[in-house]
Formats: C-alpha cells, sequence, structure tokens
C-alpha cells in the first residue's frame, strides 16, 4: 500500500546556514517525521499565489492538510488592528493557507491546525482572535520561555475528535503560543481548554469527518496520536 500523502504547509523565515542567509521555506523537523512515523509521506508546501487562486491544483494531490506554527497571522486578515506585539506575519502564507484551509473543507478533506494552524483554521471559520493572551489573561504561561515549550494539562470534551485524537480526555502538552481564539468561526465547537485559565486548546467542526485545530505542539511530544490519527484518517 502507498502512504498517505500528507501536506504540511511551511513558514517563511530567513534562515542562516553556512555562509548564506536567505529567505526560506522552513519547517522544523518534528513535523515531517511524526508524519513518517505514523505511515504517512510528508511533503512541505512553499506559499504560493497561484495556488491560493486555484487551491484543487494542490489538493487534488494530497491526502490531507497540516496548517503549522510559525508567525502571526496578519489581523487585517479576519478585521483586527496590529497589535504591538503580533509579529511575523506574511501575508503571502496567509493568503496561501486560508485558500487551501477553505478549500480543504469544502471538500472534506482531513485537516489539522497545530498552534497557529488552529488559529488559521478558526479565522478561515470566520472567528477573530486575542492578538497577546498575556494583556489579557494577567500572565504569560503559555509562552513563558523564548524558544522552549512549557508543559500544562488541556481538558477535552469527552466523545470530542480531539479526545478521539489524544486517546483521552484529557492530556499533558506541549505550548508555546501568545494568541488564542476569540471569537469562535462559523459552525466551530470548542472542545479543549487549559486547566486552569480556559484558554480554548482544541476546536473541531463536528459536521466534518477531521476538522481538528490544536493549540498545542504534537508534533514535540512522541507520545501524541494526534498526528498519527490525522494519517489514519487520511489512509482510509
Amino acid at each position: 500500500m502507498s502512504r498517505p500523502l500528507i501536506g504540511l504547509c511551511a513558514s517563511l523565515e530567513t534562515a542562516r546556514y553556512g555562509v548564506w542567509e536567505e529567505l526560506s521555506d522552513l519547517l522544523p523537523r518534528m513535523y515531517s517525521t511524526a508524519v513518517q512515523e505514523a505511515g504517512g509521506l510528508a511533503l512541505i508546501l512553499p506559499p504560493d499565489d497561484d495556488v491560493a487562486r486555484n487551491p484543487d491544483e494542490l489538493l487534488d494531490r494530497l491526502d490531507a492538510l497540516v496548517l503549522a506554527g510559525g508567525g502571526d497571522i496578519d489581523p487585517t486578515t479576519y478585521g483586527g488592528r496590529p497589535h504591538p506585539a503580533t509579529t511575523g506575519a506574511r501575508q503571502d502564507r496567509d493568503r496561501f493557507e486560508l485558500a487551501l484551509a477553505h478549500r480543504a473543507l469544502e471538500r472534506d478533506m482531513p485537516l489539522l491546525g497545530i498552534c497557529r494552524g488552529m488559529q488559521m483554521l478558526n479565522v478561515a471559520s470566520g472567528g477573530t482572535l486575542v492578538q497577546h493572551l498575556p494583556e489579557a489573561l494577567g500572565h504569560d504561561h503559555h509562552a513563558h520561555t523564548p524558544g522552549a515549550f512549557g508543559d500544562h494539562e488541556v481538558e477535552l470534551e469527552p466523545g470530542s475528535l480531539a479526545a478521539r485524537a489524544v486517546g483521552a480526555n484529557s492530556t499533558l502538552v506541549k505550548s508555546h503560543h501568545h494568541q488564542g481564539v476569540d471569537e469562535l468561526g462559523e459552525g466551530l465547537r470548542a472542545s479543549g481548554r487549559a486547566a486552569g485559565d480556559g484558554i480554548v486548546e482544541a476546536i473541531e467542526l463536528p459536521e466534518r469527518a477531521f476538522a481538528l485545530g490544536v493549540l498545542w505542539h504534537p508534533e514535540a511530544d512522541e507520545a501524541s496520536r494526534v498526528i498519527a490519527a490525522l494519517v489514519e484518517q487520511a489512509a482510509g
């Protein structure tokens, strides 16, 4: 049997390697490793304006789509004004991922949003974001140390897609984010919340076979079953 082809949306970041410093299509190796270990074939997807205009050109070749982490989404995408703490926005990436997310949902293609990708799933469904959680919550527990994940517990709605993907109704997660869901997008259900402050940590579209967003980073956790659940869905 051929492995299901899982598309992983890449960041656009300036990267330094050898004597070079260039704008690069970038994604941590943990994403592709998690897909491969789950039995999938990983394909890195750089932003492409032609694909943004015709998403089926790419989606016809994929079995599932992952909206990965990275810099903040441009607030104008959801009608917001930029907060001083909002950084790393790339309109070309936003255009690409919004188009893919809209069309993947229309096609009922298996879709997983991770961190920024969960936020993108919410925006693609018409929702909005809290641009700086420390300001709203009075603490920075969700991104307390630059370059390091924090561990905290998430409570999941029993019977939800999030709980089925995790394999439990609560889970310890690896997290690093300073933004989150404000107004939920149309049709979305909040199916997971952080223990303690109640921040939405998982969202899903119940009428789709597999449309899930998680604010944590399952690719960074070898014990996580979330990416494997996506690959299993894509394999049929």
